[in-house]
């Protein structure tokens, strides 16, 4: 697929994709939403997957509101389903998942960021959910995994005021790993990933199917389920080689087999 609105480079295990619509501060369409999801399909076999917004002003400042402004409700479901794509698949590839905020993450650009593994922000980034004061609700998973990661109280402050907050406050409340300059953003992000990079890619995979699976299952299921993913580890290379390696005091060499 010939990318129009976004951008992807790999360096190595990593793969780094960028929203690439500064004019109109990364603002998601219909035709961005599709590439995106294309793009995150064709490198779910990294080891760690980076997304950013091209620019110094946005990471994505929500949806384009002149496309949605026309839109009938059967074509807002269509638009909020392609939105919904995408961030499952964020959530649902095996492969690590970051998000470098670099400014606005407003609307649909926040709710990507929260559906990536770990978020880290520049000290210029403004985050937030306006779509109320637009009439509408978030549409991208935005009232669900919002509240996952903030809870209720903060979650609806959030939604129903439709203010924006900033990276301090988002790192207080535990919107977001970290806040970094903003010339540093997207070398810690390299950083992060590239550590995990050298970590066996299965049980990565594995480890992240847990979390996400087993967050709103009951205890004792999620548990059971962790029991049964440790098992069936141990009976891949990656673990022999890891362990061979830590005997033998050496780095190890996964290979995801």
């Amino acid at each position: 697929m010939a990318y129009q609105n976004i951008y992807v480079d790999r360096e190595g295990p990593l793969a780094i994709i960028t929203v690439n619509r500064p004019k109109s501060l990364n603002a998601l369409n219909s035709q961005t939403l599709r590439e995106l999801t294309q793009a995150v399909r064709d490198n779910a076999d990294q080891r760690a997957l980076i997304l950013t917004g091209a620019g110094d002003k946005a990471f994505v400042a929500g949806a384009d509101i002149s496309e949605m402004a026309p839109m009938t409700p059967w074509s807002a479901r269509e638009f909020s389903e392609l939105g919904h794509v995408v961030t499952a698949l964020l959530e649902d590839i095996p492969c690590a998942t970051i998000a470098a905020v670099n400014g606005y993450a407003l609307g649909g650009g926040l709710e990507l960021a929260v559906a990536c593994d770990m978020i880290f922000a520049s000290e210029n980034a403004r985050l937030g959910l306006p779509e109320v004061s637009l009439g509408v609700t978030p549409g991208f998973g935005g009232t669900q995994r919002l509240v996952r990661l903030v809870g209720k109280l903060r979650a609806k402050e959030m939604i129903f005021t439709a203010e924006m907050i900033d990276a301090r406050t988002a790192l207080d409340i535990g919107l977001v790993n970290a806040v970094l300059p903003p010339d540093r953003l997207l070398a810690h992000c390299k950083q992060v990933a590239e550590k995990i990079a050298t970590r066996g890619p299965l049980a990565v995979a594995r480890a992240k199917r847990l979390v996400e699976r087993g967050y709103d299952m009951p205890l004792r299921a999620a548990n059971r389920q962790e029991a049964e993913s440790f098992a069936l580890l141990f009976d891949t290379e990656d673990r022999r080689e890891g362990m061979r390696a830590f005997i033998e005091k050496r780095s190890p060499r996964f290979t995801g087999k």
